[in-house]
């Protein structure tokens, strides 16, 4: 299988990966020529994937591409698996201690 058509599974994957925990998703416009256009396009706003699906993967450069394409504001995140592995998420610390301290705020709030 070539590249191209394991990074289309990888996507088509992780976006039904996203249905089966109940965000609506579907695969990015990237086949339409839209190099700016995610990876997968999810009901969940605000968040900007970068989807690998390989054995080796240099992580660094995933995330920085993610960054570099995320629209300003939104959180760029590479999620990523082996085969036969589970998927993870990699994503920059100051983004994460954004959410992270967010969702402290909201509990402490309701206690």
């Amino acid at each position: 299988m070539n590249s191209r058509a394991k990074g289309k599974r990888g996507e088509l994957e992780w976006a039904h990966w996203l249905i089966e925990h109940g965000i609506p998703a579907r695969r990015g416009q990237q086949f339409k020529g839209g190099a700016d256009s995610p990876d997968v396009v999810a009901e969940h706003p605000g968040w900007f994937p970068e989807v690998k699906r390989v054995e080796s993967l240099n992580i660094n450069k995933a995330v920085e591409k993610a960054v570099s394409e995320a629209p300003p504001g939104d959180v760029a995140y590479v999620a990523h698996r082996k085969n036969h592995g589970e998927w993870l998420i990699t994503l920059r610390a100051e983004d994460w201690i954004k959410i992270a301290s967010r969702k402290f705020g909201e509990q402490d709030a309701k206690t």
